[in-house]
């Protein structure tokens, strides 16, 4: 196997200090990953930024503003979540602590803070929320985007399963033992998971531990939803992407409907859409490898 170099640091962002790894040859093409609500970078496995590394490319993912390793913030949301919920349903914007453009504008810091002027952008989930911001706002620093099981936030579109999106933000357990958060960490992400290609039991465990070690916390999750939803329809961003877009998304998908990844794809002109039969929302080990190669074959001319 293929040593690969890792560097791992924190950006500066004024009081809210970036983690990030930054993995492969420093002079090749960058690539940044942009992960998901409550999600941290370990989402994006190992297995798969080692793929893309071998396809010729220099992977950056690192952990959003209340995930993991990066800065935690302490606002609280002023309106009910049942408000919130309605709002962003209908499109609205609302007053939350921050927003997703807040957090693209992390992203801008964590290039600047890596010397890069511009790079490729993929973002998974609230990530790809993210990504259509950055992509939007900097277009200068977007050199083509991948929009992976994502959507524009728009009204009408098919809601997540209610009884998955019910144990997502449920919390732990006032001083739930290590235990007890291993079990609900791992259960949330089984309910994610492609149903056709299951994760085995042993890295699972593995991963749940690292998860863990790193930030054991769910209030960060509570912040990131309402930055989702406080930001509202994202078609004001979408449709003026420049960069050269491929929509990713899967048929199985229970949390972001495969309508969200139709969304974004009509929104951001010449946009590709491309759905992966039986996935769900996260990247099952017989998909990692084609999955890199499909998005490195999207990047390669650009």
């Amino acid at each position: 196997m293929q040593q690969i170099a890792v560097r791992s640091g924190v950006a500066p962002n004024g009081d809210i200090p970036i983690a990030y790894e930054d993995w492969g040859d420093e002079s090749a093409p960058p690539l940044l990953l942009i992960m998901g609500i409550g999600a941290q970078m370990l989402l994006w496995p190992d297995e798969f930024c080692r793929a893309l590394v071998e396809q010729g490319y220099r992977v950056i993912r690192f952990d959003n503003r209340d995930a993991g390793l990066s800065g935690k913030t302490h606002g609280h949301r002023r309106q009910p979540l049942w408000l919130l919920i309605l709002r962003a349903q209908l499109g609205w914007q609302s007053a939350v602590p921050y927003t997703l453009a807040d957090m693209a504008a992390d992203a801008v810091q964590l290039l600047d803070h890596l010397h890069i002027r511009q790079a490729h952008v993929l973002g998974g989930s609230m990530g790809g929320m993210i990504a259509q911001v950055l992509a939007a706002e900097y277009p200068q620093r977007v050199r083509s985007l991948i929009v992976l099981f994502s959507s524009t936030n728009q009204p009408l579109l098919p809601p997540p399963a209610p009884s998955l999106l019910f144990q997502l933000l449920r919390p732990f357990p006032v001083k739930a033992s290590r235990a007890q958060q291993h079990h609900y960490c791992k259960t949330r992400l089984r309910l994610l998971a492609s149903k056709r290609y299951p994760m085995q039991e042993a890295e699972l465990d593995a991963l749940v531990s690292r998860l863990l070690q790193r930030d054991g916390g769910s209030e960060g999750l509570q912040r990131q939803f309402s930055a989702l939803l406080g930001s509202g329809d994202l078609r004001r961003y979408s449709r003026n992407i420049q960069a050269p877009t491929l929509v990713i998304h899967g048929s199985a998908d229970r949390m972001v409907r495969k309508a969200g990844g139709a969304a974004v794809a009509r929104a951001v002109p010449h946009a590709r859409l491309h759905i992966v039969p039986d996935m769900g929302h996260d990247l099952p080990q017989p998909l990692r490898l084609p999955l890199a190669t499909l998005i490195a074959q999207h990047m390669a001319p650009h």
